[in-house]
């Protein structure tokens, strides 16, 4: 390509000599072949870029983080989750919490993926990557970095835990009360119409190797999602999972209604030394979640590691120490959720802020999501069973925010990089705080509408709730048949 590049220009530039002449066709000859010669070795090669590359590392990465997101709900959410509930309740939130990992994941295969993650409109992709079609071992998917990229197959399953996880986050607020094929039901029409459009929204884009110009730049980005339009950053998910899944779980508090005897009866979490462990399991998992979302295994990937073990580990002690101040005692349950308010709170910061803005987020989580599952849950009088909104609500909005405050390069954080300079970009404060705004009004209002929707076609279709006499009973009993403790 170079030689024939260089003999075009040759015999333009002679043309225009006058060296054409039949007479001077032999010097000529010789003049082009010359030329031709010079500019190859001389010219560089027209810009075509490389193919991105993969990398065994950045790949086993993905994978190993893939399973530690799988690791976080089944077993850690669904043991977080069962240790809360009362007994006679607990395998139904373990059922719950297990089928819809596994129905989630069909899902994703079927058209979940390919609605998400392909050019379609600002709001949704299409149907282009339904069944994985036209994806092999040898398709791959871009990274953040130019010229890297990891296996299709990867980012797939990768982002496949991702959408098993939000909609398992749900069943936390109406937990002990709801029958199981309603939640399945419900769980379907959500994933579609909610939990899809706002991953495609928030994190479909062209990649990297599309920024090679400002005007490639522009016509790529008119190509993705409508909040990363907007510049919304959401480094792992506080809005597409954690506002997302807590406006869904909240809606169905108040639809569904309370459980029967609430404010009248003890509903004591029936075994917090499972909500120990299912905690614990969240917080190694969520290393995955978090570090993973890189898609890469470089520098910022042990950011990411490092703010989500700073944050976690401030949020539980600025929850413990809150409520020991106010009651007089540290709790068990009080440390392990202000562990996970943590995890939430830094999951759309992780990749973006330095460690003291990860360590400022883990402070305020801790201390504002006890507010939200003490002061707040009373103010709106739902029955919020497991403190969905109050801990993934609150502490989703609460990290979206601050995201746009300590990603600043100022104040530690990495900033946003400019693809086309190749080069961080100038940071705004205000603009980029007004950016995640959006994020988060979009995430309650979008979920907040989808989610009332669905409730109400699952509740005129099979109904919501199980009769009075089943939900005293137990659901483990009379939805399921089975007992967790034969004592």
């Amino acid at each position: 390509m170079k030689k024939l590049f260089a003999v075009l220009l040759a015999v333009l530039a002679l043309g225009f000599a006058g060296l054409a002449s039949a007479e001077d066709a032999p010097a000529a000859a010789e003049a082009i072949t010359a030329v031709a010669d010079a500019a190859a070795e001389a010219a560089p090669e027209a810009a075509a870029a490389p193919a991105p590359t993969v990398n065994k590392g950045d790949t086993a990465w993905m994978l190993t983080s893939t399973a530690l997101v799988a690791f976080m709900v089944i077993p850690g959410l669904a043991l977080f989750y069962g240790g809360l509930v009362r007994s006679k309740n607990m395998l139904s939130v373990l059922m719950q919490v297990f089928v819809i990992f596994s129905l989630m994941i069909v899902l994703w295969f079927v058209y979940g993926y390919s609605l998400a993650f392909t050019e379609g409109n600002a709001f949704i992709g299409g149907l282009s990557k339904a069944f994985l079609s036209g994806v092999t071992v040898d398709s791959v998917a871009a990274t953040f970095s130019k010229g890297v990229a990891i296996p299709e197959f990867a980012y797939i399953i990768f982002q496949a835990t991702f959408a098993a996880i939000t909609p398992a986050l749900i069943v936390g607020a109406f937990a002990e009360r709801m029958k199981f094929s309603a939640v399945l039901l419900f769980m379907v029409l959500w994933f579609t119409f909610s939990y899809l459009p706002m991953a495609h929204m928030v994190w479909y884009w062209a990649g990297p190797d599309a920024y090679v110009d400002a005007a490639a730049g522009e016509a790529a980005a008119a190509t993705a999602g409508f909040l990363f339009q907007k510049g919304a950053l959401d480094f792992a998910g506080g809005t597409v999972v954690h506002i997302n899944a807590a406006i869904a779980g909240l809606v169905g508090a108040f639809m569904i209604g309370k459980r029967i005897g609430y404010g009248r009866e003890s509903m004591a979490p029936h075994s917090l030394t499972l909500t120990m462990v299912g905690a614990s399991m969240l917080w190694i998992g969520w290393f995955g979640f978090n570090a993973g979302s890189n898609l890469e295994a470089n520098g910022l990937t042990a950011l990411a590691f490092l703010n989500t073990m700073v944050a976690t580990g401030m949020a539980a002690m600025s929850w413990m120490v809150a409520e020991w101040l106010m009651k007089g005692k540290p709790s068990l349950l009080g440390a392990a959720s202000g562990a996970v308010s943590g995890l939430v709170a830094i999951t759309p910061a992780c990749g973006w802020v330095g460690p003291m803005g990860a360590l400022v987020i883990g402070l305020l989580a801790g201390v504002i999501c006890l507010w939200g599952v003490n002061g707040l849950k009373r103010m709106l009088g739902a029955d919020d069973a497991l403190d969905v909104f109050g801990v993934h609500g609150v502490g989703g909005i609460l990290g979206a925010i601050l995201t746009g405050v300590f990603a600043n390069p100022d104040l530690g954080g990495v900033g946003v990089y400019d693809y086309v300079a190749n080069a961080v970009a100038p940071f705004s404060t205000s603009a980029q705080v007004t950016s995640q705004i959006w994020g988060v009004v979009v995430a309650i209002v979008w979920s907040g509408v989808v989610s009332v929707v669905a409730y109400k076609i699952v509740d005129v279709l099979i109904g919501l709730r199980v009769p009075e006499e089943e939900e005293r009973e137990g659901l483990d009993i009379t939805a399921h048949g089975e007992t967790a403790y034969h004592i």
